[in-house]
């Protein structure tokens, strides 16, 4: 059976509407809630900026997703594949609620760091209990290691790396957002490759629900993602990096599992470059600085919008590599 495109596309112009839409809601609701962005340090704006990114982001994922999959179970939606998909749904129902109960969890928590900004120990105490979740409702990484103790290890440091690397990542308008973007739609290609329509399609509604928030926030910010959104952008491509079978019967290349390496290159090495600095300059490393990629660009000559232009341009170069593994 094919499956058919137009459900791909309806999943990523339904997350780019709904989020779209819902931001402006989320972002008079954060001007009453006072959560917003002071200008101050290291900050260029010279108003409040509200923290709504992250809210409409969610928001534009689960809602889709949610009328989406009860118009299927309900045979409202009539499509060639709507058994294949209804079959997914209800083999991987499990897993779907942890994933989505770990997206509110982890953009709570950024809410509560945007809000109360939490101390270091209890943000990672957060992050790391949130990814033990995932590491045992899902599918976990074994890179060949037959031990359920190291797929365990390893998952929980991979989901803690993300999500704390596109943290980082969010120190430009547009940069963390567009990143996400850009890796999700990536992931959605290689899942439709190996057959995982349903993992494409979550990876297309996280896709469309970031291109819905960029109007806002590149190259001028009316909202920000804040942490609850840089948590979020993270822990979705975390994810989205360990659901796949990238190594199967159908693609039997076993450098096929360093995809995810590829994919997500640019906010990897970006955390890499300011650990290994901070730590040589002998300051905590999750204590900002302007030593990112973006700032270095930006101390080269370019400007800030452009600096994050060939982030993305990067991002999606060094990602084609992987398309040798499938194609």
């Amino acid at each position: 059976m094919t499956f058919p495109c137009n459900f791909f596309a309806a999943a990523l112009t339904g997350a780019f509407l709904t989020t779209l839409l819902a931001l402006p809601l989320w972002r008079r609701w954060c001007l009453r809630a006072n959560l917003v962005d002071e200008p101050g340090h290291r900050k260029i704006h010279d108003a409040p900026i509200p923290l709504a990114g992250g809210l409409a982001v969610l928001t534009g994922i689960l809602l889709p997703l949610t009328v989406g999959a009860l118009l299927l179970k309900l045979g409202i939606i009539k499509i060639s594949a709507a058994g294949l998909i209804v079959h997914g749904l209800d083999r991987r129902a499990l897993e779907l609620a942890a994933i989505a109960f770990g997206a509110i969890a982890i953009t709570f928590l950024g809410w509560l760091d945007d809000k109360h900004e939490l101390k270091p120990l209890s943000k990672f105490i957060g992050q790391f209990l949130i990814a033990l979740l995932v590491a045992t409702a899902c599918k976990r990484i074994t890179l060949f290691v037959p031990s359920v103790t190291f797929s365990y290890v390893i998952t929980i440091l991979w989901l803690l790396t993300i999500m704390n690397a596109f943290n980082f990542m969010d120190n430009m308008n547009g940069l963390c957002a567009g990143l996400g973007a850009i890796g999700a739609w990536k992931f959605a290609v290689f899942a439709n490759a190996e057959g995982e329509y349903l993992v494409a399609i979550i990876a297309l509604l996280t896709s469309g629900a970031l291109l819905g928030f960029l109007p806002y926030n590149f190259p001028n910010a009316r909202a920000f993602l804040g942490d609850a959104g840089s948590h979020l952008v993270g822990y979705l491509l975390g994810v989205l990096a360990i659901l796949p079978h990238f190594y199967t019967a159908k693609n039997p290349n076993p450098l096929a599992v360093l995809t995810p390496l590829f994919v997500l290159a640019v906010p990897l090495a970006d955390l890499a470059c300011v650990v290994i600095t901070r730590t040589l300059n002998r300051k905590p490393f999750w204590i900002g600085d302007t030593n990112h990629f973006s700032h270095r660009l930006v101390r080269a000559g370019f400007s800030r919008t452009q600096a994050v232009l060939i982030l993305w341009l990067a991002a999606t170069l060094v990602g084609l590599v992987a398309c040798s593994f499938y194609f």
